[in-house]
């Protein structure tokens, strides 16, 4: 398959792949809840598995599938960290060593200043769809108005209660991977011709939105400005999405 797949034949045909990996023999494939029954070998014969495929495995809770009725979750994004751990989840994009999702969030006093002068790993709150390995742009709200800090997700996102905050939220440890000499202002991805069109711009930043998709933009507007940083961004280049 030359691009990432986009639905769930995608993630089935990708999966036939590893079948020899996952020592699976596959009974049946239908469109009935689950997808596939399979066999695996193990020292003491064969272990009946049932497998959903899902492009997205947070897509497993949309569908309201049973968790008492699976044993798999085969998806090719892993993006629903209150997974129950009686699921195992197969995520492809791992496989081959690719993908990772691009995250804005906003940042107000006096978290933006804190979070210029971290330079070790640290829980910080994350968007619910994040995972391990990826990519948080930090963007400072007034007066700054500005992308300056750029982390990564450096650990298992978790549901959790935290200390200073009243319910639970998504929290991970970020860790940086590098500072803008030459921040990305919020005129310049307003005005640039392609980022004035994305969902974070017509909302003005607000929340934790996704900005996968505009990453190739986005990193061009940043190594342009910033050149030295290009060695250290180098795992998050576009062509690795």
């Amino acid at each position: 398959m030359q691009y990432a797949p986009e639905n769930e034949l995608g993630v089935v045909f990708l999966f036939s792949h590893f079948l020899k990996k996952y020592r699976l023999r596959v009974e049946k494939i239908g469109a009935a809840f689950p997808d596939c029954i399979a066999y695996q070998k193990t020292g003491w014969g064969e272990k009946r598995i049932r497998i959903e495929f899902e492009l997205r495995s947070r897509n497993f809770k949309t569908h309201r599938h049973s968790v008492k009725n699976c044993d798999w979750i085969v998806c090719w994004e892993h993006n629903w960290p209150e997974c129950p751990k009686k699921l195992t989840v197969i995520e492809l994009r791992k496989q081959y060593g690719l993908g990772f999702n691009v995250w804005i969030q906003p940042l107000s006093a006096p978290y933006s200043e804190s979070i210029s002068k971290l330079n070790k790993a640290e829980r910080w709150t994350v968007n619910s769809q994040a995972s391990s390995g990826d990519l948080i742009l930090y963007y400072l709200t007034r007066p700054d108005k500005c992308i300056r800090d750029i982390f990564k997700i450096a650990g298992p996102v978790q549901y959790m209660h935290d200390s200073w905050k009243i319910g639970k939220d998504f929290y991970a440890d970020a860790q940086r991977v590098c500072s803008l000499p030459s921040p990305v202002f919020w005129e310049d991805i307003q005005n640039h011709r392609i980022l004035k069109t994305a969902s974070f711009v017509r909302g003005t930043m607000q929340g934790r939105p996704r900005a996968t998709e505009y990453w190739p933009h986005l990193y061009e507007l940043i190594v342009r400005r910033n050149p030295g940083v290009i060695k250290k961004l180098s795992q998050f280049s576009p062509e690795n999405i």
